[in-house]
């Protein structure tokens, strides 16, 4: 499942709530970065959501339904989890993906298709459903992500969509003051948290303090911070 949220008002603020089932998970607070990694079998501990110092946040729902399209045809075409990873780590920019994406046909893992919502320090979002396509969305208002395809909308139905939380993001931002700041973000992922597949770890990155809050299995009162360096922002 998951939610992602970005909003452009008197400041960006990014928003993040990790669902996840039975999976083993971490949070990792550096100097350069904030990031929730999960444990591969294969790969060990892997970065795959969270914050770096330069401004960047990468979000990775997964997309229901699966899409076929998404699954990797050659083995040699670029993969949304390497880019996603490429972006937080600084490898890349959010220029780099979104040139990468609107020149390649991008895949994801085979019966899988996760789906990124990145954006930058200026606001500006990428969206990418592999086998579907890429948005572009400079500075927008809000932008919201759950675990449909902003390409199929609600043509295609599945118990994970993500529909409701959705809509209820979209009306508790549209209806935001221009003074929207970390505990209004919070609120919003109060809002969408889930317990069936459950909410394990809800973030917020306020960009022009270069900070990340976050807290885990919805325990609201119990929230950390960790403010990155800010001497090598570029």
């Amino acid at each position: 499942m998951c939610t992602s949220i970005v909003s452009n008002r008197n400041k960006t603020m990014i928003g993040w709530n990790l669902d996840i089932l039975d999976m083993e998970y971490q949070v990792v607070a550096e100097d350069d970065r904030v990031y929730i990694a999960i444990k591969d079998e294969k790969e060990g501990w892997l970065p795959l959501f969270g914050a770096n110092h330069r401004g960047d946040f990468v979000a990775m729902p997964t997309c229901w339904p699966h899409d076929a399209r998404s699954n990797p045809v050659s083995g040699t075409e670029p993969n949304i989890i390497n880019l996603d990873i490429e972006l937080l780590l600084e490898n890349k920019t959010l220029q780099d993906i979104k040139q990468i994406a609107e020149t390649s046909d991008i895949t994801s893992v085979p019966g899988v298709t996760f789906q990124s919502q990145l954006s930058d320090h200026d606001g500006n979002v990428l969206q990418i459903v592999p086998g579907q396509g890429c948005n572009y969305i400079e500075k927008p208002k809000y932008s919201i992500m759950t675990n449909f395809s902003p390409f199929k909308g609600m043509t295609e139905t599945h118990p994970w969509m993500g529909a409701d939380r959705y809509e209820t993001a979209i009306n508790m931002l549209d209806s935001a003051k221009d003074d929207f700041d970390v505990t209004e973000c919070f609120e919003v992922l109060k809002a969408v948290s889930q317990t069936v597949c459950p909410t394990v770890v809800s973030m917020v990155f306020d960009v022009e303090e270069n900070a990340v809050y976050w807290c885990e299995n919805r325990e609201w009162g119990r929230i950390e911070k960790h403010h990155m360096n800010e001497s090598e922002r570029r």
